[in-house]
């Protein structure tokens, strides 16, 4: 082993698929005792009906530590570019089959 690499770094591969990402304006978030889950949905204008584009499942200690990770991107975003404006999106009920009821 080379004397600069390091034993514990994780090289992460992304595939060009996932790279393009996936769009998502809203986020349902449920928790058991045991996990977390963040469903990603993309909602479009005039349409009653929106999928879940992605589902994350994350421990409880893996979900704390994300929230600090995205914590401290907000600040960084902000102090670069401004105060992010924190509009509440409008209020429509919402009827979420296959998983336990969530909040956004």
């Amino acid at each position: 082993m080379a004397e600069n690499e390091n034993p514990n770094q994780i090289n992460i591969e992304l595939s060009e698929e996932m790279a393009e990402g996936i769009y998502s304006n809203l986020a349902l978030i449920s928790h058991m005792h045991n996990e977390f889950v963040v469903d990603f949905i993309r909602l479009m204008p005039g349409v009653p009906k929106a999928k879940v584009k992605s589902r994350i499942v994350l421990s409880p200690q893996h979900a704390k530590r994300l929230w600090t990770a995205l914590q401290d991107n907000i600040k960084k975003y902000e102090d670069q570019f401004g105060k992010i404006k924190d509009d509440q999106p409008p209020v429509f009920p919402m009827n979420f089959g296959g998983g336990p009821p969530g909040q956004a």
